[in-house]
C-alpha cells in the first residue's frame, strides 16, 4: 500500500482582529488544521486525545487574548513532525499569570484556563510583540498523528 506524503503546508495563519466570536473561529480553524494533517477523524485513541487538547488549548489561549489581552489579533498553528505549536497575539503588554490554584473558586467559571494550559503542554510563555504580546505554546505531535490516516480509520 503506498503511503500518502505528509502535507506540506504546516503552519497556519488565522488573523482574528475585529473578527465576531474569535474563539469559535479558532476552533474551527484549528480542527480544518488538524484535518488536513489527519489528526481528525480518527479511530486512533492517541491522535484524537491529541486533537481534543489543541481544540481546548486553542479555545483557552484565544477567550484568555479576549478576556485580559484586549482582543485576539492572530492564531498561528505551526506543526513539525515533533510538535506543533499555538501561538495568539493579543494588544497586551503583560504577561500572563497562572492564578494559584487555591485562589480559583471551583464553584465559579473561569479563571482555570492557564492551570489547563499549564497541564496540557509540554511547554508555554510568552513573548513581547511589537504593540502587546504573543503567547505561545507546545504540545508533542502524536506519533501516528501527520501523513495519511490509518487503514480503517
Amino acid at each position: 500500500m503506498e503511503q500518502q506524503p505528509a502535507p506540506r503546508d504546516r503552519n497556519w495563519l488565522l488573523v482574528l482582529d475585529g473578527l465576531a466570536d474569535p474563539v469559535s473561529r479558532s476552533r474551527d480553524f484549528a480542527h480544518r488544521a488538524l484535518t488536513a494533517w489527519h489528526w481528525l477523524p480518527t479511530e486512533r485513541p492517541a491522535v484524537r486525545d491529541a486533537a481534543e487538547d489543541v481544540l481546548l488549548l486553542v479555545s483557552e489561549v484565544v477567550a484568555n487574548a479576549c478576556l485580559h489581552g484586549g482582543g485576539p489579533g492572530a492564531l498561528v498553528l505551526d506543526c513539525t513532525d515533533e510538535r506543533l505549536r499555538i501561538e495568539v497575539t493579543d494588544a497586551n503588554p503583560r504577561p500572563p499569570v497562572v492564578a494559584p490554584a487555591a485562589s480559583a473558586d471551583p464553584g465559579r467559571p473561569g479563571g482555570h484556563g492557564l492551570l489547563i494550559v499549564d497541564r496540557l503542554t509540554r511547554s508555554w510563555g510568552s513573548r513581547p510583540g511589537a504593540s502587546g504580546k504573543c503567547v505561545w505554546l507546545e504540545v508533542p505531535c502524536p506519533p501516528e498523528g501527520l501523513g495519511a490516516p490509518a487503514p480503517g480509520s
